[in-house]
């Protein structure tokens, strides 16, 4: 069996600022992660490989220092890394980067067949969550989105079965071979590199793809040629300046806070009494 898991390195988003002139990011200074997303499709990856065996390959696409992301992954257990780092790339949106992700895998698969594709559910820089389904689409995989547990893999029979969150329950789910899975977070807990895997991901060779290497030949579908995403601004969220109200009552019942609390909805917005009187009536 072997799985590729796709990852990026993505800046912390709890210490990223919006320039408050130009409203561009400011990434100086900002340190750079794993997408936590894509650490929950790692974990799920090596857990298969725990029971079944086979190989994990993961994949990422973007600058040279990825590459420390990529060696993190090694720690974890992953067995083989590939950066995808080309100038061409550069300002790549979602359409353009699935495209080089799966021109890519289709390169890995000439050495060894690719039986399972797992991506985060989204990254944490971007949250559009369009870069796994896109892969699929263009590998022309099954797709299994938002999966919090995989219950069953049997090699032999080529099937997959998998429980899938969705609005108002959960959904049991069987597809074919290979199929690309974007896991849910929370689904497990990462585990712990340990000492052999972190002395391996500092001695190990990271493999460098070019585009050419990737198997890229039409360059007007990656980097900014290829994409059509346009971003007119981009802006952080005013702070609230309204503390919030502190709300005293006679007792804890919860009867009596409802009826506070209706009171004072009341009170400040006089009109949404009107409003549902309307509507009773």
């Amino acid at each position: 069996m072997h799985i590729v898991v796709c990852v990026k390195q993505v800046p912390d988003s709890a210490q990223i600022r919006v320039h408050p002139v130009t409203n561009t990011i400011m990434r100086q200074g900002v340190p750079a992660i794993v997408n936590p997303y894509d650490l929950f499709s790692l974990e799920a990856a090596l857990q298969l490989k725990d029971r079944h065996g086979g190989r994990v390959t993961v994949i990422s696409m973007g600058p040279p220092q990825a590459e420390a992301a990529l060696k993190k992954c090694i720690a974890y257990g992953a067995d083989e890394a590939i950066l995808v780092t080309d100038r061409a790339f550069a300002g790549a949106d979602t359409l353009a980067t699935s495209f080089a992700l799966a021109s890519a895998i289709r390169q890995i698969e000439k050495d060894l067949r690719v039986d399972l594709v797992f991506t985060g559910k989204q990254t944490i820089d971007g949250d559009t969550a369009q870069v796994g389904p896109g892969i699929a689409r263009r590998l022309g995989m099954q797709l299994l989105t938002y999966v919090s547990q995989i219950d069953t893999l049997d090699l032999d029979a080529g099937n997959i079965r998998v429980r899938r969150r969705a609005e108002g329950g959960v959904q049991l789910l069987e597809t074919r071979l290979p199929c690309l899975i974007t896991m849910l977070e929370g689904t497990s807990d990462m585990r712990f590199a340990t000492m052999e895997n972190m002395f391996r991901a500092a001695r190990y060779q990271t493999r460098i793809w070019d585009k050419d290497a990737a198997g890229i030949e039409d360059t007007g579908k990656i980097g900014l040629k290829g994409s059509p995403t346009l971003v007119s601004k981009v802006f952080a969220p005013k702070p609230l300046s309204r503390r919030a109200d502190i709300i005293d009552t006679e007792s804890h019942e919860p009867r009596d806070l409802a009826l506070t609390l209706v009171g004072k909805l009341f009170t400040q917005h006089p009109e949404l009494r009107d409003s549902l009187a309307q509507q009773d009536a």
